[in-house]
């Protein structure tokens, strides 16, 4: 097939998906930072919210019709989709529907992944798609999914599997793991196992599952409804449908590529502080994995309208400055100092202050002579004149703070006695 013709046929296939993105997690793992918020809703990269990577790499890839699917805390998630993603509508036929929780089939919560897409079944059978695509919302990469698709038909696939090649031990225990014949069918699939199956050829890797799936409309029907009668199951794709497909049925791995290198692709669960810190911090090098500033794969969000960041004060004591840094609109750097700082909207820096290896989240506000180094400090605190955090994570500790394993220190405005619960 060449190169016109397969771009017509990936088009045709996208049209023809409807794509439901998993956004009801509670990410625990993220402490405090989560308090108030769904991890979809969680802040990243400046002026994003996790949310915004599939959804963006939904519209990018020609699919337009997007369901999302939302459960714990999701006030402020559900506010940003309203506010960022509802032109989506304005589209020929493209559309983002919220899916909240709603006990549509029967008395519960969503039990699982897969009980979540079940009590929704009656609404996508509205929108008769021919495949179904399932995204987790809570990861940040860019990917195509149309060849994805593609591959999906080409193999006459009933389902397929998004995976990463990882080495073993970053595998083990904590992601889902596929073995697969030289076709790339799926033979054998377990979840977090602390030994994980290699990949043929390559003895120090295995495929790791991203949480993502395509399937063929009918079938998905089937399996959920099966899955929905069975009362020992945890109604998890994970732990449930993707072990009680393998060796049924045409259940295919589609690995996750750099399409220019064809090395494994840029791709973090930012499931915990330091991951989180660290996915942040990594997009402030000279050559970040992650280009943020790539026209051809744009990240859509909802933003305020907000004048420039301003920098001021250029005397020897007292600088307005930034190094190796990011700094987004709304900023006041008012003789300040910031080394590899990642500073969301809305932040004011006093005089004095030096703040580095630090993520500051929006309407933060950080008095005279402060001192923080390789923190998280969320939205809306009101860091005290001559305050000093990161650097002696015993006093860290004393003050209510908490220190991760990696050494990251988060603050919240509970932390500080400001009790002001955002709810954005």
């Amino acid at each position: 097939m060449n190169e016109l013709n397969q771009d017509r046929h990936i088009s045709l296939l996208t049209r023809r998906t409807l794509a439901l993105v998993l956004a009801g997690g509670q990410g625990s793992r993220l402490r405090e930072l989560t308090e108030w918020r769904a991890k979809p809703a969680v802040y990243f990269g400046g002026k994003f919210r996790i949310i915004d990577f599939p959804l963006s790499n939904c519209v990018n890839s020609g699919i337009r019709r997007i369901g999302v699917l939302t459960q714990y805390k999701a006030h402020s998630l559900i506010r940003h989709l309203i506010h960022g993603w509802s032109h989506l509508g304005n589209a020929l036929g493209g559309f983002l529907e919220v899916l909240p929780a709603s006990q549509r089939a029967g008395g519960e919560w969503y039990l699982g992944t897969a009980d979540a897409i079940y009590q929704n079944l009656d609404i996508i059978r509205t929108h008769k798609p021919e495949f179904v695509l399932v995204l987790s919302g809570d990861h940040i990469y860019k990917m195509d999914y149309g060849p994805m698709l593609a591959f999906h038909v080409d193999q006459q696939a009933d389902m397929t599997v998004s995976c990463l090649e990882v080495p073993l031990e970053e595998a083990a225990n904590d992601y889902g793991v596929m073995a697969v014949d030289e076709n790339r069918r799926i033979v054998g699939f377990e979840e977090k196992p602390a030994a994980p199956e290699p990949i043929p050829g390559e003895p120090d890797k295995c495929l790791a599952s991203m949480g993502n799936y395509i399937f063929n409309t009918e079938f998905l029907y089937e399996q959920l409804i099966a899955d929905a009668d069975d009362e020992n199951s945890a109604h998890d794709f994970g732990k449930n449908i993707i072990p009680a497909l393998v060796g049924k049925h045409e259940v295919f791995a589609y690995p996750f590529r750099d399409p220019e290198t064809g090395e494994r692709a840029y791709w973090r669960d930012v499931g915990n502080l330091d991951a989180f810190w660290a996915a942040n911090m990594e997009l402030m090098a000279v050559t970040p994995e992650l280009n943020l500033y790539d026209d051809d794969w744009p990240i859509t969000t909802h933003q305020a309208q907000l004048p420039p960041a301003k920098f001021v004060f250029n005397d020897d004591d007292r600088r307005g400055m930034a190094t190796d840094s990011m700094v987004s609109g709304g900023c006041l750097i008012s003789g300040a100092r910031l080394d590899r700082t990642l500073l969301f909207s809305k932040v004011h820096v006093h005089s004095y202050a030096h703040i580095e290896d630090t993520v500051v989240l929006p309407e933060v506000d950080i008095g005279r002579r402060a001192r923080i180094k390789r923190a998280i400090i969320d939205r809306g605190c009101h860091i005290p004149e001559d305050m000093v955090i990161g650097e002696d994570h015993a006093e860290d500790r004393k003050r209510g703070f908490r220190v991760s394993e990696g050494g990251v220190v988060l603050v919240t405005p509970t932390m500080l006695g400001q009790p002001i619960h955002f709810m954005r």
